[in-house]
């Protein structure tokens, strides 16, 4: 299969709004669900790397990729049963960021089960959490990060999966059939995966050097630099271009100043802006360079002028070692009223060619074992020279990612984003 990149149909898809997609203020998150701030201190305990609180009293785990976590099945919330035939009529509410399901594949569905598939959509996690704890509120589906997993999870809000009705699981990389977040996947299947690096255009950007992110401190494009909107992936950048190599979730204040002072130096070297629109601004020419999440330049095709072509695009990664990479999940709301079509639509999402259509949508990437580099360039749904846009397994087992932390930790790198953002 190929896209016509000046397909009007196609230029007409948008991802989702990514807007603090990671970027959660967790504190705020737990008042919200009714933990309070007293188990959530006592929960997080004062250490940025460890899994449990120092006082050893966490309700729930902090899992980490070197800790992994099992969450614990309850009596009082057990999985549905086997062989339970599938809820028809009404309406399957999802919960999810806007325009991150291809429309055709909700369709698809409702029409196989006879339901209309409806989408309410949130910005970040705080407003997920508070829709789902809406008195009365309903959800089928919802797409939790790793960072909130633990806690919903203790919080009661997710139920548990049946395996037994998700059989394409295996389809999925073995690392998310059993994730260091979520062993033996009792609540999550994975959804999306993506890195961070830097978009560009081509044609205008004459070479590239070994740090990609130097790019974006190069006056000669001063007035079209753009950073994401987003606390930690700019600060974790900034880490990394000042060979801060230890943990990208450190709680080390120097470090984090340093890192945010090289982000301040940009307002008055290149003007630099910030938001989350890399797969059209890039294309369009208001950019020259972006950070952006992998799946931008991907659907950056979709969004050139009548007569480019994604040659124009460029998309610099790190090596391996330095490549920020996570991943979003789907899980089932304890309070579905449709759990069985639930699993079902969960097991449709794991399947190759449904999973390949949607990702023909939104441009983000699946962990589904099938589509590979090679597959998606030689199938036309990536211009060969955006190809190193595909995330690849050996990127999650040798990268970095971004996980929970500490209030104190968090608090940190709040005032420190604060001091950029009072500058930009």
């Amino acid at each position: 299969m190929s896209f016509d990149p000046n397909d009007p149909a196609l230029r007409r898809r948008r991802p989702r709004p990514q807007l603090a997609r990671r970027d959660v203020l967790r504190g705020g998150v737990w008042i919200t669900v009714g933990l309070g701030a007293a188990p959530l201190l006592a929960a997080c305990g004062d250490n940025g790397s460890s899994g449990q609180a120092a006082n050893g009293s966490a309700p729930y785990p902090l899992a980490r990729p070197d800790k992994p976590v099992t969450l614990a099945i309850k009596d009082s919330n057990p999985p549905i049963d086997d062989g339970l035939d599938p809820e028809t009529g009404g309406t399957f509410q999802i919960l999810n960021y806007s325009q991150y399901m291809a429309p055709g594949v909700m369709k698809a569905f409702g029409q196989k089960h006879n339901v209309s598939v409806e989408v309410t959509p949130y910005n970040n996690y705080d407003e997920m959490l508070a829709k789902i704890r809406q008195p009365g509120q309903s959800f089928d589906l919802v797409f939790p990060g790793p960072s909130v997993l633990s806690k919903m999870v203790y919080a009661d809000l997710l139920q548990p999966i049946n395996h037994a009705y998700v059989p394409h699981l295996k389809n999925v990389w073995p690392e998310y059939q059993d994730p260091w977040y979520d062993r033996g996947a009792h609540y999550t299947v994975p959804y999306t995966i993506y890195g961070t690096g830097v978009m560009y255009r081509a044609d205008r950007v004459t070479s590239v050097p070994e740090v990609g992110y130097d790019l974006l401190w190069d006056k000669a494009y001063s007035g079209k630099v753009y950073l994401l909107d987003d606390r930690q992936e700019a600060i974790g950048m900034s880490l990394l271009r000042n060979k801060i190599t230890g943990d990208i979730n450190t709680s080390n204040a120097d470090d984090v100043q340093k890192a945010t002072d090289s982000l301040i130096e940009l307002i008055g070297l290149v003007n630099v802006k910030t938001d989350v629109n890399a797969y059209s601004e890039v294309p369009e020419g208001t950019a020259t360079i972006h950070q952006c999440w992998s799946g931008d330049p991907i659907a950056g095709q979709y969004y050139l002028p009548k007569g480019q072509t994604p040659e124009v695009l460029g998309y610099w990664r790190p090596a391996a070692a330095d490549y920020v990479v996570g991943s979003d999940n789907i899980a089932i709301p304890k309070s579905a009223s449709k759990p069985v079509l639930a699993h079902m639509m969960i097991n449709d999402l794991l399947d190759n060619k449904i999973g390949l259509e949607n990702f023909g949508w939104n441009g983000y990437q699946p962990p589904l074992t099938k589509l590979s580099t090679k597959f998606l360039t030689d199938e036309g749904y990536i211009p060969k020279n955006l190809s190193n846009s595909v995330v690849e397994r050996s990127d999650f087992a040798q990268g970095r990612t971004f996980y929970e932390v500490s209030p104190s930790t968090e608090a940190l790198w709040q005032t420190d984003w604060a001091r950029f953002k009072a500058g930009a």
